[in-house]
């Protein structure tokens, strides 16, 4: 197991939707049936390569979405749930194969408390091993939480202990003394506060079950991998006087016997899902040439490397593609990288010769690879979101990729599909080629008028690409287009135009937005000016925020999660990532004038268009009060808007329910807002 797939990433991603044909009226998705899709999240190959497991995610009861784990024989497709556990996650395969280790939900206690499992690949032999108790104190690129030992004899993992600050953050009264007392898993939605746990290194034994700690203190440790001699284990740590505000990952190793740590890299860069090669002679990790980062964004793009196993000759993969990589895995034979890269909305994968030599992309279909995994004999299996359905198991073996799931073939049948369209366009400064992506409604016909949704995605490190958007072809099937745009500041357009936006941030970027609007109204005369919305999430906030404050262009704004005081986001926000992003703290020379005249509120008197806000009730992010001080302000002014909060969600929304609420309740401001088709006026669409 190495790409790991987030639920609300595959939800929040993806479905398709139906609207009318010519000659034919077909079944159209409901937001309702939601709950009737499911998706195939983390995948992992057997040694022998001869069977995979996979997680099948599912929407099907209140809540957030949830895994169970299915083993499936390659050859004969024969498959079979692995455990009769609820929920089960993240398989894990003995180097022997006899075994899968894997996570369970452990029901009636807190939400961070799970069981250490093992089954037989049959479901035969399940049991637990161990309590893994996790913490809403997460580091950033976590990697893997679980490794076997290389006789199979063994499982490492990653569980937590209570820190210094534990005890008196949860005490009452509450006391606080760390720079991070607020959570950094932006999307647990339990609790803004940090719960100030220590994730350390457990050990279990497979026979007795007896379970050690192997290390220790006042640290995190975690992206754990077991050397092929078995002597040790090279994980990730932020050894830096004050972790919270200076985030520096660095690799060491600790001795499976006696516990002893050794310190691999030193650099200001920090490195990120180390992995062993097969011969224990070297060390894939990802990183980049960057100084200092923090938790959040960064505009640097981190890389492949490779070092020696005891850290001398650090240096980049060569040749890989100028776009941000993630999740580097060796091939069984030592000669080459596998790895995800960001390209235009998609994420691809790639495969690097470690001697040296040009990069092939294994799998570049439009879409996204969500999770794969690199088997004897080059076999390859992976879980791929792609342009016509959500997160399916395929696998590509001697020449041949075969679909292995179609889990939402009934769901699907007989329904038409809004197809995805690039659109790019100059960007205002003469200096970038902007990209979007349009979906286009099916009902078109001619002389007939269709709304448009402006979609903004956050970040401002992050990109839109052709694969399934739920909510837009929800909005398809009301006959409404939607633009996604990746503004300059995005991945996957290269390392110049992912920090194009250094130190100058929320400036040219709502300008790449409305470019891609008016490009898009002047090439597709069907698109109705009269009737356009926009939205985004968290940094799509902000600039739907900021947008409604200089154009009348759009009927309604849905900002959700959105930062609307950047004063009051700096010393709030759990991210603190701006001193990256301007390359100083906010309190020196005059950011702090600087990042509130590029606030929303700053501007507020300036917006007339109707405004829904959506928040989660405990994000650590964008604190509440950013969404609360922005509703108060379009009350004084005399804007109609209201807030919706939605308990139990952080930074976005995960539970099902809430995520179809969204979705209606949208539909619902738009259609309040929007002018009747065809009414008498006219619309100035900029630039």
């Amino acid at each position: 197991m190495r790409h790991r797939c987030s639920p609300f990433l595959v939800i929040a991603g993806a479905l398709a939707l139906g609207s009318t044909s010519a000659g034919a009226q077909a079944m159209r998705l409901r937001s309702s049936d939601l709950v009737r899709m499911r998706s195939v999240g983390t995948v992992a190959l057997s040694s022998d390569a001869t069977r995979v497991a996979y997680e099948i995610i599912y929407r099907d009861r209140p809540g957030r979405p949830y895994s169970r784990v299915w083993v499936m024989d390659l050859a004969s497709k024969r498959t079979r749930l692995l455990s009769d556990a609820e929920e089960s996650a993240e398989p894990v395969w003995s180097p022997n194969g006899e075994w899968i280790a894997f996570v369970a939900e452990v029901k009636g206690t807190d939400h961070h408390h799970a069981e250490l499992m093992i089954a037989h690949p049959n479901g035969s032999g399940s049991r637990s091993l161990a309590s893994v108790i996790g913490t809403n104190s997460r580091s950033k690129h976590e990697g893997d939480d679980v490794t076997w030992s290389p006789d199979s004899k063994k499982i490492a993992f990653v569980s937590t202990t209570p820190g210094p600050y534990t005890a008196a953050a949860s005490g009452d009264p509450m006391v606080f003394k760390r720079y991070n007392y607020h959570t950094t898993d932006f999307s647990e939605g339990f609790s803004i506060f940090n719960d100030n746990r220590n994730e350390h290194i457990f050990i279990a034994d497979v026979d007795s079950g007896h379970v050690r700690q192997l290390t220790k203190g006042n640290f995190a440790e975690h992206g754990v991998d077991w050397s092929p001699n078995g002597e040790e284990i090279v994980f990730m740590s932020d050894r830096e006087p004050d972790p919270d505000e200076f985030w520096d990952e660095n690799m060491f190793a600790v001795g499976t016997r006696d516990g002893s740590i050794h310190r691999l890299t030193a650099s200001e860069s920090g490195e990120y899902e180390p992995q062993w090669s097969p011969g224990a002679r070297s060390i894939v990790f990802l990183s980049n040439r960057g100084g200092l980062n923090t938790m959040d964004s960064q505009n640097l793009d981190n890389h492949v490397w490779v070092m020696n196993a005891d850290g001398t000759n650090r240096h980049e993969l060569g040749n890989t593609p100028d776009n941000r990589q993630r999740t580097p895995e060796w091939s069984p034979d030592g000669q080459a990288v596998y790895y995800t890269v960001d390209v235009r909305g998609n994420e691809w994968l790639y495969r690097s010769p470690v001697a040296g030599g040009q990069p092939e992309a294994v799998v570049k279909d439009l879409g996204r690879v969500v999770s794969f995994s690199v088997g004897k004999g080059g076999v390859l299996a992976y879980s791929f979101w792609g342009t016509q359905d959500l997160g399916e198991l395929y696998v590509m073996q001697n020449g041949t990729t075969r679909q292995l799931t179609k889990l939402n073939a009934e769901v699907l049948s007989g329904r038409e599909i809004a197809k995805v369209e690039p659109i790019d366009c100059l960007s205002a400064d003469y200096k970038y080629e902007v990209e979007g992506y349009l979906t286009v409604p099916t009902s078109i016909s001619p002389g007939s008028k269709h709304p448009l949704i402006v979609d903004i995605h956050g970040g401002p490190n992050g990109a839109n690409g052709p694969a399934f958007d739920f909510k837009a072809q929800v909005y398809a099937a009301q006959g409404w287009a939607t633009l996604t745009t990746n503004y300059r500041g995005s991945t996957g357009y290269g390392q110049e135009f992912a920090a194009a936006v250094f130190a100058d941030q929320d400036h040219y970027e709502p300008m790449d937005v409305l470019y891609l609007v008016s490009a898009s109204v002047r090439r597709n005369l069907w698109i109705d000016r009269n009737r356009m919305g926009i939205e985004g999430v968290s940094n799509g906030g902000f600039f739907t925020e900021w947008i409604i404050s200089q154009t009348r262009e759009f009927k309604a704004a849905i900002p959700t999660a959105p930062m609307t005081d950047l004063i009051s986001y700096t010393y709030l926000t759990g991210i603190h990532y701006q001193q990256q992003e301007y390359g100083a703290y906010m309190h020196q020379g005059n950011l702090l004038d600087f990042i509130w005249e590029r606030s929303p509120l700053r501007h507020v008197s300036s917006v007339a268009t109707p405004t829904l806000l959506l928040s989660g009730a405990n994000d650590p992010a964008a604190t509440i009060s950013q969404v609360e001080e922005y509703y108060i302000a379009l009350k004084q002014v005399g804007v109609p808007t209201e807030l919706v909060l939605y308990p139990r969600e952080g930074h976005g929304l995960a539970e099902t329910g809430h995520i179809i609420d969204d979705i209606n309740r949208s539909i619902g401001w738009y259609k309040k807002y929007f002018p009747p088709p065809n009414s008498d006026i006219h619309t100035n669409v900029q630039p």
